[in-house]
């Protein structure tokens, strides 16, 4: 079964990053990749604010707590800023969900929810990718 996870995913789609300040981390993204974010956005369910950055065909989001019982503050809150997590483009968010489960992993979520970039998410559990925070994330049709 090795690399089987990855065998019905498309490509990385982004890497996200926890940051304790949007607006300084954009500054920094900004000088590092000579150019501004494409999008932002606050992502409600979430209680996070979002940054992205395109780097050739890689996306990068940068993501700041809005609320202190987000994920993210809790996050910066023991780990400190950095890597958050890997999010894997599929075609089905749903038949992924059933395949994940069925192979043992921890999914995260019952149903996938909408999250930032006009997608809908899920996550894995780290516990069961090698600590790792895993997002499926499939774009929603407009």
């Amino acid at each position: 079964m090795r690399g089987f996870l990855f065998e019905k995913m498309n490509k990385i789609e982004h890497i996200g990053i926890a940051v304790k300040d949007l607006e300084a981390a954009n500054e920094v993204y900004t000088k590092l990749f000579g150019k501004p974010p494409y999008k932002t956005e606050t992502v409600e369910s979430e209680n996070v604010s979002t940054s992205f950055f395109k780097v050739g065909e890689s996306k990068i989001e940068l993501l700041e707590a809005s609320a202190p019982e987000s994920a993210i503050a809790k996050y910066i809150e023991r780990k400190g800023e950095g890597i958050h997590h890997i999010a894997y483009a599929v075609d089905d968010i749903k038949l992924e969900m059933i395949r994940m489960k069925a192979e043992g992993f921890i999914v995260l979520n019952d149903e996938p929810k909408k999250g930032a970039d006009n997608k809908l998410v899920c996550f894995l559990h780290p516990k069961s990718t090698n600590g790792v925070l895993i997002e499926l994330c499939q774009e929603i049709s407009k």
